[in-house]
């Protein structure tokens, strides 16, 4: 078997690992931070009795991440978990509606729900309809879904200026971290196809019932294999002569492998692995903003909802309804905004959509803008995305800004660390296969 060292300690760089040393491969992984996931993770704020364990933003999943599923059946935790099967949109002013699969098979299973909900017109309903249809028609079909943008589809399509905003906006921008008139068509078609027509209950949306980093904490190895994580230890230098890597220094020492797997952002590999020529010039991130909040009473009776037509897209009841976290995916209008700034709008908005918010006293809060969120999957960048196997004999990469298959989120980071993985074992002489299929 042999011996593997991962760069980077994020779900791609886990992945890599759990999936190695789970065959029998002995790794040891580099993170330059004190704790593993990247930017999938949480943190503690404050002090004392004001200590909150927060996760730096609230990372979901449907039940067609397979891959992800998969690895947190690696590490044991898949049963910390929770899937949900209402998805609540609920407009300013209160009013409610429910989207949840029914009992005519896929795709035609949110059809009772669907026809139900309050937030479209008929005429815009019909108009969704139409689009969904084309979608089914022409997914892996159409040739130049790579090259437009989702909002030019959708205008192609006929579909109403408010169903886009109401309906596509809402599930795309919060599912792809990137606005529709930036967004390559085909991502926005891969989500529709797998996470909401494929299977009756593969829209189900799963939400960690404990912090992020308690998914992959180190006691969770145990039972994956010959894993060694080294925190605190950024790589300064992937050191390649004729063809190789020799060496990594990490920490001023020289560390060796027979493989190594470099699962850093995509803008520090040029900087650590110079030889690799690898060119992510048009790469650019869209960032994501975590809005905190603690009142003094409940001011939400949901798990859950999505909130149309202002700023806030999600929000998330964290504890008993006086703690929640709000998400704006796509978020670059707040990022220069101060802080006071974004937890007062947050408050007006929360105040629109829910009741009990009135009067309710902030007790804190904290506001976390993740500038490098996700890779931004505008069109064209696909065929740029690099492979798992680079020129270099015995160094692979790995990283939701690779090419896995999907859009830069928490499966298709996972996705990218198998594949990385499968070359590893492959190049080890012990080819194994890690990546599981798409459901569709």
């Amino acid at each position: 078997m042999a011996e593997v060292i991962v760069i980077g300690g994020g779900l791609a760089g886990l992945a890599s690992a759990a999936a190695l040393a789970g065959s029998g491969h002995s790794v040891r992984v580099l993170e330059s931070r004190r704790f593993l996931g990247g930017r999938a993770t949480s943190y503690e704020i404050g002090t004392g009795e004001n200590a909150e364990t927060i996760d730096n933003c609230q990372h979901v999943l449907l039940r067609c991440c397979v891959n992800l599923l998969d690895f947190y059946r690696r590490l044991g935790v898949e049963d910390q978990i929770h899937f949900y099967r209402d998805f609540i949109f609920i407009e300013p002013g209160g009013r409610r509606s429910v989207l949840r699969s029914g009992v005519l098979p896929a795709p035609a299973h949110f059809l009772e729900s669907f026809l139900t909900l309050k937030f479209l017109s008929l005429s815009e309903k019909l108009a969704v309809m139409r689009g969904i249809r084309a979608i089914k028609a022409q997914y892996k079909t159409r040739p130049d879904l790579d090259r437009i943008t989702m909002l030019h589809w959708l205008k192609e399509e006929r579909q109403p200026p408010r169903a886009i905003e109401r309906f596509w906006r809402q599930i795309l921008v919060s599912a792809i971290s990137e606005e529709l008139d930036a967004t390559a068509a085909s991502h926005g078609f891969q989500v529709f196809r797998l996470g909401l027509l494929a299977r009756r209950d593969s829209y189900q949306m799963g939400v960690p019932s404990v912090p992020l980093g308690e998914l992959y904490a180190e006691e969770k190895w145990k039972k994956v294999g010959p894993v060694e994580f080294l925190l605190r230890s950024p790589v300064e230098r992937i050191v390649i002569e004729n063809g190789a890597v020799q060496f990594v220094i990490a920490r001023g020492q020289e560390l060796r492998a027979d493989h190594y797997i470099c699962a850093l952002p995509f803008e520090r590999v040029p900087e650590v692995a110079p030889g690799l020529e690898l060119d992510v010039g048009d790469f650019e991130y869209s960032p994501i903003t975590g809005i905190h909040l603690w009142f003094d009473r409940p001011v939400i009776d949901l798990p859950h909802a999505t909130l149309l037509d202002r700023t806030i897209q999600w929000i998330f009841n964290k504890h008993e309804g006086r703690a929640v976290q709000l998400v704006v995916s796509a978020s670059r209008s707040l990022l220069e905004m101060p802080r006071a700034d974004v937890i007062a709008l947050a408050i007006r908005e929360l105040e629109e959509f829910l009741p009990a918010a009135h009067g309710a006293k902030l007790e804190k809060a904290h506001v976390v803008k993740e500038v490098r969120a996700v890779l931004s999957a505008k069109p064209g960048l696909e065929s740029r995305r690099p492979l798992s196997r680079t020129k270099v004999r015995n160094l692979f990469l790995a990283g939701d800004w690779t090419r896995s298959g999907w859009p830069a989120i928490m499966e298709g980071a996972v996705r990218s660390g198998y594949l990385a993985a499968e070359a590893v074992a492959e190049a080890a002489g012990q080819p194994g296969q890690f990546l599981l299929p798409d459901i569709a």
